[in-house]
Parts: structure tokens; sequence; C-alpha cells
């Protein structure tokens, strides 16, 4: 009994549930709840079910999470391996759901006066000396099936914020260094010029050379696919020396960030995901 596969039923059961909890833990500020209070009340709707086997279930509902790009309750650390019907149930309540990742970003722009305006900045994934995560397949899997590079790219609010971020990152960061002036100058490209620039940050290095940042914000984790258009990348090859992509991570929770530099195919694999279709120029035979 207690090894059976799950059933849809059960699995939006305790999605609901996880999300009912993830909720409270993101909230600005955050509401207070019971683990174990969640996990008995679930446990009598779902005949059968042990409270350990629902705790599991609870780290394999990360798992999915984590591999989309998605926020995940602290205390349930992922576990792989899961059902596919899992993923399917949490595809299916975030499809049901589409203000979650709004609702997430505009928490965060409450929560932002209380943050330090310099933003925590490591190195990218692929300059660190951990290796890759062992589940690091089946998350990028999750993360095509879910298409959470185009749902990030989507969610304008999520983009704005984090630019606001990036933008008083910068002018801080200056300023702290001796460069009021420099600080000044520091422009939000994006909001102030128009989108289209190829980036949307111009900021300063001490020496008064240029820095044109591309900012790309998720509520995932570092590894989170994202998209770069066209226009980006060729501004990245004309100005490699001050062009760089500063990825802004974990923005939900703790804004963290790297950077990369071009060329980006160093750190990244780059997939057409589109294609410009024209009519030719021909006569009917």
């Amino acid at each position: 009994m207690a090894n059976r596969y799950w059933t849809d039923r059960e699995n939006d059961l305790i999605v609901k549930d996880y999300f009912a909890m993830l909720s409270k833990e993101l909230a600005w500020p955050p509401r207070n709840y019971s683990k174990t209070s969640h996990r008995r009340a679930l446990v009598l709707k779902l005949q059968g079910r042990s409270e350990s086997s629902v705790e599991f279930k609870h780290r394999n509902i990360s798992a999915v999470l984590q591999g989309i790009g998605e926020a995940w309750i602290l205390g349930y650390k992922p576990a792989f391996n899961f059902q596919d019907s899992l993923a399917k149930a949490v595809f299916r309540w975030l499809n049901e759901n589409h203000e979650w990742t709004t609702d997430v970003a505009l928490t965060r722009s409450e929560a932002a006066e209380d943050d330090a305006l310099e933003i925590p900045i490591g190195p990218a994934p692929t300059f660190s000396n951990q290796p890759s995560p062992p589940e690091l397949e089946q998350m990028q899997r999750l993360a095509q099936r879910f298409d959470v590079a185009s749902r990030d790219e989507r969610n304008r609010l999520l983009g704005r914020e984090g630019e606001r971020r990036v933008f008083e990152h910068e002018q801080f960061r200056l300023k702290r260094a001796g460069y009021g002036k420099l600080a000044d100058e520091v422009c939000w490209v994006s909001r102030d010029e128009g989108d289209g620039m190829g980036y949307d940050i111009r900021s300063y290095a001490p020496d008064g050379r240029r820095r044109l940042i591309e900012v790309k914000t998720t509520n995932g984790w570092e590894r989170t696919p994202f998209h770069i258009t066209r226009n980006e990348l060729e501004v990245s090859r004309e100005h490699p020396s001050e062009w760089c992509l500063f990825r802004l991570w974990n923005f939900s929770r703790k804004p963290t960030a790297f950077e990369i530099h071009p060329p980006l195919e160093r750190h990244v694999s780059l997939m057409p995901t589109s294609y410009m279709a024209r009519f030719e120029n021909r006569h009917a035979a």
C-alpha cells in the first residue's frame, strides 16, 4: 500500500498544500506556519500515506521547483528521481496560478527597503570549483519542458525589479569607493533611454571605463536558463571589453549574482529558439 504510485489527485493535493506553505515563507514579512500541522492535516486526506512519505514528497516538490527555477521551502531539501506525474502536478498548479511569479516579484519589491544596496557577487558556475550537481541533466530537462527562460523573460515586473537592484548596486559600489561623480553618471538605460540598446545599465569602472550591463533576473538557482536576444549578443561582440551579463538569481529570497563576459560561448551553450520567416521573391511556376 505504502509503495503504490501517487495518483494525480494525491499529487495535486500535496502540491497545493506545498505552495500554501511556500507563500507564507516568501511573504513580507514572513508568516509563521507549522510544517508538522500541514503534514498531519494532509495525511488525513491521503488515505494510507505516512507522514514520512509525505515529507519525502515535499522534498521531491522542492527538487521540481529547483529544476524549473522557482523558490522552494528551505526546510525541504530537494530530493531527485521523482515521478514524472509529480512534475506535471507542479506544472498544472503554476499554469492555473499565473500570478505566482509576479506576486513573488512584488513581495521582493516590498522587502527591498531592508536589502543591502550592494549585491553579493560570486563566481559564475563555469568558474566555480564546485562540480556540477549529479542531477543537472534532469533539471535541465525540466527547465526545457517548462520553458523557464521564456517565463522569466515575460515577467516584466521581475525584470524591472532586478534592473533596479543592479542600478542601485552600481551607484553604491562607486560611491563607497570614492567615485561619487561616476556614481552620478550611472544610467538605467532601458528605463530612461528605451529598451533595445543591447544592455540595461550603463555604469563605470573606477578608471572611467564603461560597463554596459545586461541584467538577467530569476527567482531560481544560478543555473536557471535565460533568454538572450540577437541584439544583446551582437552588442556583446562589438564591445567585449565593456559589455557584461549580470546574472541575478535567488531574487525572491536573497538576491545574489555573478557576471560573465564575452565571449559568452565560454560559459553557456547558445541555442536558437526562433527563426524569421521571409517570403522569397519567386514567380509562380
